[in-house]
C-alpha cells in the first residue's frame, strides 16, 4: 500500500486542485472586467516565462554531458515521444480529418506532439529501480527538443486549417517566452544553482500555480461562452479511451523494441517510463504559444489533464510493482 500514500501526499493533492480550478472557474468564472484589478493573463505570460527561466536553472548540465555515451537508450526514449506517439495519432487523421470530429482528434494530437515530463519520471523511474542517470538526462533533453518538435508537428494542421495565428508570431512568442528564458537560466545557472536548490520546493509550487491559472483562465472561457453545451458526454469519453489507449500502445512498442535491441532491465523501465510521459506543465503552456484560439483551450487542454491523471495513477502503482518484482 506503499505506493497508495505516495500518491495521496503532493502530486495528487495537485490533482484535485485541477478540479477545483475547473469548479471554481464554473462557479466563479474570470470575467474581463476584473482585469482592471488584476491582469490574470498578463502575470499568467510572465509566469510562463518564469517557468522556463526557472528550468534553465535548474538544468544539470553535468548531469546530461556524463550520460550522453548512452545514445540508443537516449534515441530509443526520444523516439518514442516525438515520433511513435505523434505517428500513433497520426494513423486516425484519415480517418477523421473532414468529419465534425477533427478538433478532438486535434487535441489528441497535440497531446501526443508534447514532450515528457521531468520530476516525476525521475521519480517513477528510481521507485522502479530504473536508469535514474539516464532519466535526468531525457527528462532534461525532452523539454528541449519539444521547443522545436511541438511546434513543428502542431504547424503541419493549426497552419493548414486556418486555426492558429501567423507562423512570425508563433515563432517570436517561443523566442520570448521559452527559447530565451532557458538560455538565460542556463546562464546564470552557476550563480544561482545553491538558491535555486535550497528553494526548490517553493520553485515547483511556483510551476504548479502557473498551470492551475492557466486552468482557471481557459475553463473561465468556456464557461462564459458555454462552449460545453456543444461538448456532448461521449467527447469525455472518446478523449479518455484515446489517452490511455496511446499510453499502452506507446508503452509496450517501446517495450518491445528495448528487449529487442537487448537492453539492460534498468534501462528497459527507464525507457517505458519516460518515452511515454507527457507534460502537463508544457501542455499547458505550449497551449498559449501556439496561439489555440480561446474557444478550443479547453478542449485541447482536457487531454492532458485527463493523461497525466493517469499516468500518475497507473505509473505510480505500476513503478511500485516492478520494485518489489525487482528485489534481491
Amino acid at each position: 500500500m506503499n505506493w497508495i500514500s505516495r500518491l495521496f501526499n503532493k502530486q495528487n493533492t495537485f490533482l484535485f486542485l485541477l478540479v477545483g480550478m475547473v469548479i471554481l472557474a464554473k462557479v466563479f468564472p474570470f470575467q474581463d472586467s476584473y482585469n482592471q484589478y488584476f491582469n490574470l493573463t498578463g502575470f499568467i505570460d510572465w509566469g510562463i516565462a518564469g517557468i522556463f527561466l526557472l528550468y534553465g536553472l535548474k538544468l544539470n548540465l553535468k548531469e546530461v554531458i556524463k550520460d550522453v555515451s548512452n545514445w540508443k537508450l537516449h534515441l530509443l526514449i526520444q523516439s518514442g515521444t516525438f515520433i511513435i506517439f505523434p505517428l500513433l495519432a497520426l494513423m486516425f487523421y484519415p480517418f477523421l480529418k473532414d468529419t465534425p470530429y477533427y478538433n478532438i482528434w486535434l487535441s489528441i494530437f497535440f497531446l501526443a506532439s508534447l514532450p515528457s515530463t521531468v520530476s516525476s519520471s525521475v521519480v517513477m523511474v528510481s521507485i522502479a529501480k530504473g536508469n535514474v542517470t539516464s532519466a535526468i538526462f531525457n527528462a532534461s533533453i525532452s523539454g528541449i527538443i519539444g521547443i522545436v518538435m511541438t511546434p513543428l508537428w502542431m504547424s503541419f494542421f493549426l497552419t493548414a486549417n486556418g486555426e492558429s495565428s501567423n507562423q512570425s508570431e508563433i515563432i517570436q512568442q517561443l523566442l520570448l517566452k521559452v527559447l530565451l528564458p532557458i538560455i538565460l537560466g542556463i546562464l546564470l545557472n552557476p550563480i544561482f544553482k545553491k538558491w535555486v536548490i535550497k528553494y526548490s520546493n517553493i520553485i515547483s509550487e511556483f510551476d504548479r500555480l502557473i498551470i492551475l491559472l492557466i486552468v482557471y483562465e481557459s475553463f473561465s472561457h468556456a464557461f462564459i461562452e458555454n462552449i460545453f453545451v456543444a461538448v456532448p458526454a461521449l467527447v469525455f469519453v472518446a478523449l479518455a479511451f484515446s489517452v490511455i489507449f496511446l499510453f499502452f500502445a506507446t508503452y509496450y512498442i517501446l517495450k518491445f523494441i528495448a528487449e529487442k535491441l537487448n537492453f539492460k532491465p534498468q534501462d528497459v523501465i527507464t525507457t517505458n517510463f519516460c518515452g511515454s510521459k507527457k507534460s502537463l506543465v508544457h501542455g499547458s503552456l505550449f497551449l498559449l504559444v501556439l496561439g489555440i484560439p480561446d474557444d478550443q483551450k479547453v478542449l485541447f487542454l482536457l487531454p492532458v489533464m485527463i493523461y497525466h491523471s493517469f499516468q500518475l495513477f497507473y505509473v505510480s502503482w505500476l513503478a511500485n510493482k516492478i520494485s518489489k518484482r525487482t528485489k534481491i
